[in-house]
């Protein structure tokens, strides 16, 4: 007698003639065709959305930039004539301007009785500060209010990416508009070089910061210190990559055929159990 191959067959089809319909497998059918279509759906979406990695180094990613860090500055003084305004620039490395003008622009609010300042300048990858001020003025005046409302501070390039939660404008509306009128205002940055990585490996720096603020009357043996806008910063040595990936196909493919494999030998074991009950 001819050995039969068909005996391996643990998955035995059910002659017609001995099955009959029922309303509860054809309800279990159509439940497991849903659940096979939600899960294969399910995959799908999670194939064709990108993943963003992230992780952290110690390196400097802009080694080209000569040392530099664009930086851009929108403040807002309401009660402050832009003839008094202007931008100081200082680090540990010997820098030191006063009334910084260059890529800047100084527009007049409220029929000039206050000004909107908007710079774009560069400072040293070394701790320092830049601070608005009345220092460069030629006049000084009695009591310069520096309440002021902060559009934009942002440091490097600007990232067109919104998948990720990052600080590039950490300081963006910050308000402080209804604070002292003599009153300094110290930020504190801590600022975090940051790479983002798209899916054709093309790369974009920028930096992240951190922010901590206060505000104060200063005093020295002479009187009352003339008030200005700080922003003083320090480089975090450690760099944070964000990497724009997409699941492999052979992981996709592999999990869709798992799961319909898997749902179609549970609505064939659901089957048998129901004609063996019957």
């Amino acid at each position: 007698m001819p050995f039969d191959f068909r005996r391996f067959d643990i998955y035995r089809k059910v002659p017609k003639d001995l099955t009959q319909p029922t309303y509860t497998g054809a309800i279990i059918s159509i439940c497991c065709c849903l659940f096979i279509a939600f899960l294969f759906l399910s995959e799908l979406t999670g194939f064709i959305a990108n993943e963003i990695v992230n992780e952290l180094y110690v390196d400097d990613p802009d080694k080209e930039s000569g040392g530099k860090i664009d930086v851009r500055l929108n403040v807002s003084l309401p009660n402050l004539h832009c003839e008094l305004v202007g931008l100081d620039i200082q680090d540990e490395m010997g820098r030191h301007e006063v009334g910084h003008i260059d890529n800047s622009m100084k527009i007049p609010l409220d029929n000039g009785n206050g000004c909107r300042f908007e710079g774009r300048f560069t400072i040293n990858k070394v701790p320092g500060n830049f601070h608005v001020s009345t220092h460069s003025a030629t006049a000084q005046p009695q009591n310069p209010d520096m309440s002021h409302f902060i559009h934009k501070l942002s440091f490097g390039d600007t990232l067109k990416v919104h998948s990720i939660y990052a600080a590039f404008n950490a300081l963006g509306g910050a308000d402080k508009l209804a604070s002292n009128p003599l009153a300094s205002h110290d930020y504190i940055l801590k600022i975090v070089p940051t790479v983002y990585e798209d899916l054709n490996g093309k790369q974009g720096i920028s930096y992240q910061y951190t922010v901590a603020n206060k505000e104060y009357v200063a005093y020295s043996h002479t009187g009352r210190i003339i008030p200005a806008i700080w922003f003083r910063y320090d480089l975090s040595p450690i760099t944070v990559k964000y990497t724009e990936r997409r699941q492999p196909m052979y992981r996709f493919i592999t999990t869709v055929y798992l799961m319909t494999t898997k749902a179609y030998l549970e609505n064939k074991s659901t089957e048998l159990n129901n004609f063996n009950h019957a």
